[in-house]
């Protein structure tokens, strides 16, 4: 029978193997938190992903509302508005909501440009099915994405 006692004295763990276990530790949680907390990059990217969605849902509700719907964007936010009989009023969806970009500011580029040179980035719905091509351009610091609509409600994220 086994007591844990070798002549007189306990077994225990040296300091040389504790280190071990600690450098092991150490390492193991340092790449769990480099996977956990993602890159600007992929934030930008999950950022334009999610902006493809509501502008697909935007286009969708223009043409079943039968009402003009505008994305509109600034360097540090985006919105929804709703055209209602004279002025474009601001979308009280809980889903069309004015956000905040995450990482922002952030530079937009529209391709092809639409509005006056200094105004709000503005892309409008029509009530038809079939709308004008565009490439919506995100840039923050660290890279660029691209919002791509083929003009019949297909939106992909580059």
């Amino acid at each position: 029978m086994r007591t844990g006692l070798r002549n007189g004295r306990q077994r225990a763990f040296t300091l040389i193997e504790l280190l071990v276990v600690m450098v092991i530790f150490g390492v193991t949680l340092g790449l769990v938190s480099l996977n956990a907390l993602p890159s600007q990059q992929q934030s930008l990217q999950q950022e334009a992903q999610r902006i493809a969605l509501l502008l697909q849902l935007a286009r969708d509700e223009a043409i079943v509302r039968n009402r003009l719907i505008a994305f509109e964007a600034e360097p540090e936010r985006y919105r929804f508005l709703i055209r209602n009989e004279q002025r474009w009023q601001p979308a009280q969806d809980d889903l069309l909501r004015e956000r905040s970009f995450k990482h922002g500011p952030l530079n937009l580029l529209l391709d092809p440009p639409s509005g006056l040179p200094g105004a709000p980035l503005r892309i409008t719905f029509g009530r038809e099915p079939v709308d004008k091509p565009f490439v919506l351009t995100l840039a923050g610091d660290k890279g660029s994405v691209a919002i791509r609509a083929d003009g019949v409600g297909h939106f992909s994220v580059d």
